[in-house]
């Protein structure tokens, strides 16, 4: 049905055109001189992982997934990486379609030989190298015959790799009902790493989706030996979210009294977090990350969605850093080894372009790692505005438009939410979405509660009981786009994935007049039965368990399957799905269409679309979003009225 839209494969022919116009970098990595980082060159169909020695330095791809093909011949992709200190190695991750299901392998650099271990069931490796490169601490799934069950992820060990070892005989360092001492649930991850010139490791234990961990400290030659005792920093109830270390001390990012998070600091040998003392107060904005250099603590701070950067000096100086654009920070990249921060920064209307902030001239400026966009950018506007919930809260919308679009209620809208995790929608940029607005359409996203555009204030606002907040402020920030001329009930499609499937399904069975069309891409749909599924148990911290009365009263709530009701005139759905989601399994969007489908009165089309080689969309080539993107602009601009979407 998709596929017979007029003007659908010149819309995709335009979007390839966009997406591969231009070379994408991140992720940077320095070790001594040579630079690691991902990069898409332009034309090309998936990332790579390359190095080169120094920015002048010649690119030499070490990773490329488009040589390679998994059983069956189906794409690989490249989940993850680190290189060691000195640059000599590298431990990297590999799967097939799009299924997450890492193999780690480990490869010599300057030879590019890749050494003969392979380590699956690695999907959350979070490895760190010790100092000396002589191997890396990393985390694995405890029973791979456990895939596709709720227990695949429990148990997970924290183990130690030795280069040139039989991963067979890795030590394990950590894992629920080893050693009664440690502060470990069946459903949390340990995760043990240690700094580039430190003494010390740190286990850090991560309770799946869970934003608040605790933090142990050891000696390292204690751990390395298998000896370690652990010494509790920081517990749950600290609601420490974030840390950074260097060789001897720690900083820890908290909200425990402090929505807008505070940061602390203690001494790794004896320090406690009710021993540490504040050393960057809590705030106006929220701070949202931390990260250590050589020449101080980088901090992170969010308004509403967009970023700004501070530095706090050896001297205990704390110093606004130009960050040199308004939008974004999709990553920040320091060593302890090295004065300043490599950032990602992007914006509405700013192509992905990585910075280099140096410490001496205070400047932030291009990497010149990758060359800039020839994109012609001029003809478009992004429009900062507020929409007042029915509660009287001011949403934050954003609005990217053709510059003097005519306001008539006429133009075909995709508006997109997500809301869960604290996880702020921040200013991007997508090449694809110009596609888009160059046909007269806008991209909108509400800042819905349940992200994390205002901090825990805002995740707290639309999480559990109040997640009605979430689906609700779309609803509205939809209302005062009529209302504002922006769009007309007759133009709206909404799209929200993931969890963003909640919110557009909730949205759809509250109000589905509102709606010229619905995109739910890998979305949760059947939230009741979410918690048994493979991924089920990580996520109950966010979402809840139907075993307590009020865990079942929100999840019953934000279960847009039950609140499909028969006889109702729904708009236009596209739900789509990937065969090999480790994240949200196909048949929540299975289910939600076979009950749309039989409860819808009127005329519109109720479309599933199955992705059989791709999961979540991590590990989507270029060419797989690219086909995706067309299908649902053009779904956009088809309910919305246009005859041919070319």
């Amino acid at each position: 049905m998709l596929g017979g839209i007029p003007g659908r494969d010149a819309l995709k022919a335009r979007i390839a055109a966009l997406s591969g116009g231009t070379t994408v970098v991140y992720g940077v990595q320095k070790c001594g001189e040579k630079l690691f980082y991902q990069v898409r060159p332009a034309g090309a169909d998936n990332f790579k992982l390359a190095v080169r020695q120094g920015v002048a330095g010649t690119e030499k791809v070490l990773v490329d997934p488009t040589t390679m093909k998994g059983e069956g011949g189906v794409h690989v992709s490249l989940d993850w990486w680190l290189a060691s200190p000195d640059g000599s190695h590298v431990v990297y991750g590999l799967s097939p379609a799009g299924s997450e299901n890492s193999v780690l392998h480990v490869m010599e650099v300057d030879t590019m030989r890749v050494l003969p271990e392979r380590i699956p069931g690695t999907q959350y490796a979070g490895p760190s190298w010790l100092p000396d490169g002589s191997g890396f601490f990393y985390g694995r799934v405890n029973d791979l015959k456990q895939l596709g069950t709720v227990d695949y992820y429990k148990r997970a060990p924290a183990l130690m790799h030795k280069l040139g070892t039989d991963p067979k005989d890795d030590l394990l360092l950590a894992q629920f009902g080893r050693d009664a001492g440690l502060p470990l649930g069946e459903t949390e991850f340990p995760v043990v790493m240690t700094s580039r010139a430190g003494e010390w490791a740190l286990l850090c234990i991560f309770g799946g989706v869970r934003r608040e961990n605790p933090i142990l400290v050891a000696p390292l030659a204690d751990v390395v030996a298998g000896r370690a005792r652990w010494r509790q920093v920081c517990t749950v109830a600290d609601e420490v979210t974030g840390f950074a270390f260097d060789a001897k001390d720690l900083y820890m990012l908290t909200t425990k009294g402090a929505q807008n998070g505070k940061v602390l600091h203690t001494p790794l040998a004896g320090g406690t977090y009710a021993s540490a003392a504040t050393v960057v107060p809590e705030g106006q904005l929220v701070i949202e990350n931390i990260t250590q250099a050589r020449d101080g603590l980088y901090v992170l701070d969010l308004d509403g969605g967009y970023h700004k950067l501070r530095k706090l000096t050896p001297d205990a100086q704390l110093r606004d850093v130009p960050l040199g654009f308004e939008g974004s920070v999709g990553g920040l990249s320091a060593s302890t080894a090295d004065d300043g921060v490599f950032i990602d920064g992007t914006g509405w209307l700013l192509p992905s372009t990585t910075f280099r902030h140096d410490p001496v001239s205070g400047r932030t400026e291009r990497a010149g790692i990758a060359p800039p966009s020839t994109l012609d950018l001029t003809g478009f506007e992004a429009v900062r505005t507020y929409a007042k919930a029915r509660d009287g809260t001011l949403v934050p919308l954003s609005i990217v438009a053709k510059k003097g679009m005519k306001r008539d209620g006429r133009a075909p809208a995709l508006v997109t939410a997500y809301g869960a995790y604290q996880i702020s929608t921040n200013p991007f940029f997508s090449p694809r979405n110009l596609a888009l607005l160059e046909r007269g359409g806008l991209f909108c996203v509400a800042h819905v509660r349940g992200g994390g555009e205002y901090g825990k204030r805002w995740w707290k606002g639309g999480q559990k009981l109040t997640k009605p907040n979430t689906w609700r402020d779309l609803i509205d920030c939809c209302e005062h786009l009529v209302k504002e001329r922006w769009a007309g009930k007759g133009t709206i499609t909404i799209q929200g994935g993931s969890a963003g499937g909640i919110t557009v399904g909730r949205a759809l069975t509250e109000r589905p007049d509102l709606f010229a069309g619905v995109i739910s891409s890998v979305g949760v749909s059947n939230a009741l039965r979410a918690e048994f599924s493979q991924n089920g148990p990580p996520n109950i911290d966010e979402f809840g368990t139907v075993k307590d009365r009020d865990g079942f009263t929100g999840l019953k709530a934000m279960d847009s399957l039950h609140h499909v009701k028969d006889g109702t005139r729904y708009p236009a759905v596209l739900l789509t799905v990937g065969m090999t989601d480790p994240r949200v399994e196909a048949w929540h969007g299975g289910k939600m269409a076979a009950r749309l489908q039989k409860a819808n009165r009127g005329p519109n089309p109720i479309l599933l679309r199955v992705s059989f080689d791709a999961g979540h969309g991590l590990g989507s080539t270029r060419s797989q979003i690219d086909d995706e993107r067309a299908d649902e602009f053009a779904f956009v601009l088809w309910r919305a009225g246009r005859k041919n979407v070319a």
